[in-house]
């Protein structure tokens, strides 16, 4: 269908069409064709030039040009979607979209993934110290703690880890974990607050089909005591339906740290949890747990 336009500046549409079909041809960018024509109007511009694809140089480079030629040329090769992900390290829908006007690759009886498990490993092995890296980077960043930032931690990691009375109850400092490192600050806080280690007392929680003298001996040493100074072990009775995942190798359960005549310690804990809450975020303070 023809084009209509009002008489004037446009009226000479297929001529200024042809000029400007030509100047496209000639490698000539839109910008520059409506310099060249003095045509400012964006519609009538993209009219003169529809149908003539832009000259390559005006493309803007792609940043995956790269691995989607690769992955063009591996599926070339017989690569599987699978294969072509773990050997890139990028997503299976890039893949697809990159590849997909490919032919399929022929499926043999015995195919060789060889490739794409040395594949599939570099890629693990790459997120994984990745992972250590930005772990490490963020440990670098803690340095030496002082006193008052011991203590501020203590209060919050208690708070959130240890037993809290209901109202009413008889109140007393226990702290139960499964964390030797969470277990060893709390006891160094516990040094912080000038608690006698003669009021500590200690037991092991744990599920009873694990290996319990193992597990005794394992946080004893943790915390610097011979298992005889445990108090009694609390088992955790079997329950066959459960399908338990603490098992195994490295399963030790918790260490229940308990601290004598510290009914009044418990209410400070409580005050200087809430002398927090209350510096941060200042207000009602009602709603305690």
């Amino acid at each position: 269908m023809r084009v209509t336009h009002a008489p004037g500046k446009y009226a000479d549409f297929e001529g200024l069409r042809e000029r400007a079909v030509a100047l496209r041809r000639a490698g000539h960018s839109l910008r520059q064709i409506r310099d060249e024509l003095k045509i400012y109007n964006n519609d009538i511009l993209n009219q003169l030039v529809k149908g003539e694809p832009p000259p390559a140089w005006t493309k803007r480079p792609n940043a995956k040009d790269d691995l989607r030629a690769r992955a063009r040329e591996l599926r070339l090769q017989g690569w599987t979607y699978d294969q072509i992900q773990a050997e890139l390290s990028c997503s299976k829908s890039s893949v697809s979209l990159w590849v997909r006007d490919l032919p399929s690759p022929k499926r043999s009886s015995r195919p060789d993934t060889t490739a794409a498990r040395r594949g599939v490993k570099r890629a693990v092995k790459n997120r994984a110290a990745a992972r250590e890296e930005l772990r490490s980077s963020a440990e670098s960043e803690i340095g030496p703690l002082t006193s008052r930032e011991l203590f501020l931690v203590g209060v919050g990691l208690y708070w959130s880890e240890g037993a809290k009375a209901k109202k009413g109850a008889h109140q007393r400092v226990i702290f139960v974990n499964s964390d030797p490192n969470m277990v060893k600050v709390f006891l160094l806080w516990l040094d912080l607050l000038d608690v006698e280690p003669h009021r500590r007392r200690f037991s092991v929680n744990i599920h009873e089909s694990a290996d319990i003298p193992k597990a005794e001996a394992f946080w004893a040493d943790q915390v610097g005591i011979e298992v005889s100074d445990l108090l009694k072990t609390s088992l955790k009775k079997h329950n066959p339906k459960t399908n338990r995942t603490n098992t195994g190798e490295g399963y030790y359960g918790c260490l229940r740290v308990a601290v004598l005549g510290s009914a009044d310690l418990h209410r400070r804990i409580e005050g200087w949890w809430y002398g927090i809450v209350g510096a941060v975020l200042p207000g009602d303070l009602s709603n305690r747990t």
